[in-house]
């Protein structure tokens, strides 16, 4: 059964723990408990919390220490502080520090009900208006970064702690995770921010004219050169420059990008002149580049040049809690790019998305979306329009555990049959056994004809 939200109750006392989880939990929302602030922290580290329940007096610890963490941790994060020394002062100090609510022992459970959905409600409406603020800043095509999970907020945290230097960073993960987006956060969080932020396709450029688009040229330094042309290390004076799939570049060019890592300076391509570059440096790749340095088609020294601080972004299927944000974040995007009047996703279609292994990763979910709400007929998209959308997944199929009515696995398996055939309806019917009239008439009863 989907909960209305998860909570954490931190307190010292197994009575207010007891009785807290009863009446949180037949309210309906998933129900963590912790006697201590290290037990806290330790969840906290673990899991994501839409709401926190925080006892301002804890065995060894310091309550409004606890609460700073907490929303240095996730500014987001709404949490309701109680104690027994309600003073006027405890309570405008936890407001300071950002609380959502403030309740004094003893209170009643229906005074827990109220504060939990009220900091619940007031979470919704700041992510709200996060993605309306993303949506205003998105005018020119960029995508934010998306995610909440633990394994994304691990990632975050170390990328706005390489961000604070100037060194080297080298995102690795598999193609789709969003490196890219990842390396223009740590750009904009940079003291580089209002410098350049140069982006650089090693996958897609010509390799003979690889050395001219990072170096520049001369004029007449080839045939071809009829200009001056300024590369992009030089473009990035004073910003940052990102190489994406940087194992694509051939050794010839791994030489020169060596000592332009080492030295910042380069030369244009028909030119002796030397150009100081002040750059900092983030890599990506999908490739083990320590099996390719082994295999002898990476160089050793860049390598390490180029691996001084390491992210390692995970695939979406080691993140499945940040789908639904995902989803509805790319179904709120293309339903505007595309004027269709979509506001949700059905949970079975969440479901569905929850249980594919997306070896695209979140680009293969953002271009699934696209394709959903291009093809929707309606405001919710249900799961009879993942087969239009061309979704591949065995989530449409069903089981006996999931207790289905007749007329859905009828469907299910009719929509099976036909996508197997291509769409041919004749075909799909001859191998259904029902003529292509009947066929007809139940995918029209079904919105599909």
């Amino acid at each position: 059964m989907k909960t209305k939200g998860r909570v954490l109750l931190i307190d010292d006392d197994p009575g207010i723990r007891d009785a807290g989880f009863q009446v949180l939990s037949r309210e309906g929302y998933e129900v963590e408990l912790a006697g201590t602030a290290e037990e806290a922290r330790r969840l906290i580290s673990d899991y994501e919390f839409d709401v926190i329940v925080l006892d301002l007096k804890l065995p060894g610890a310091e309550g409004l220490e606890l609460l700073r963490e907490i929303k240095e941790e996730d500014p987001q994060a709404q949490v309701v502080v109680i104690t027994a020394y309600g003073t006027v002062q405890v309570a405008v100090s936890a407001m300071k520090l950002g609380a959502a609510d403030f309740l004094q022992k003893p209170f009643s459970p229906q005074e827990l009900r109220l504060a939990v959905a009220k900091a619940l409600e007031k979470r919704r409406l700041t992510l709200e208006n996060i993605y309306l603020r993303q949506t205003l800043r998105e005018k020119e095509g960029a995508l934010e970064f998306i995610g909440r999970s633990a394994a994304i907020r691990r990632v975050l945290e170390q990328a706005a702690m390489a961000a604070e230097t100037d060194s080297t960073v080298l995102l690795t993960g598999e193609s789709g995770t969003g490196k890219g987006l990842l390396a223009r956060k740590i750009h904009e969080w940079s003291p580089r921010k209002e410098g350049p932020f140069v982006f650089v396709d090693c996958g897609t450029l010509v390799p003979t004219l690889f050395e001219s688009e990072l170096f520049g040229h001369v004029k007449g330094a080839f045939t071809g050169a009829t200009a001056h042309k300024i590369g992009k290390f030089e473009l990035a004076n004073g910003g940052t420059i990102f190489f994406d799939e940087i194992g694509n570049i051939s050794p010839d060019i791994q030489a020169k990008l060596l000592r332009a890592v080492e030295e910042k300076e380069i030369s244009p391509v028909g030119s002796h002149r030397v150009i100081r570059v002040d750059v900092r440096i983030i890599a990506a790749t999908n490739k083990d580049l320590r099996e390719e340095v082994r295999a002898g088609r990476f160089r050793e020294d860049l390598f390490f040049r180029l691996n001084v601080i390491s992210i390692h972004l995970p695939p979406l299927r080691e993140r499945k809690e940040d789908i639904p944000l995902l989803a509805e974040y790319f179904l709120k995007r293309y339903a505007e790019k595309h004027r269709k009047p979509v506001r949700s996703l059905a949970p079975e279609v969440l479901e569905a998305f929850k249980t594919y292994s997306w070896p695209g990763n979140v680009r293969e979910l953002e271009n699934t979306i696209e394709r959903l709400v291009v093809f929707s007929r309606k405001p919710v998209i249900g799961p009879e329009d993942l087969y239009f959308a061309g979704f591949e997944t065995d989530s449409a199929d069903f089981s006996l555990e999931e207790d289905l009515p007749l007329e859905e696995i009828e469907k299910r398996y009719i929509l099976r049959v036909l996508k197997a055939c291509g769409g041919n309806k004749s075909l799909a019917a001859q191998k259904l056994r029902i003529d292509r009239k009947t066929l007809r008439g139940k995918l029209k009863r079904w919105g599909l004809a």
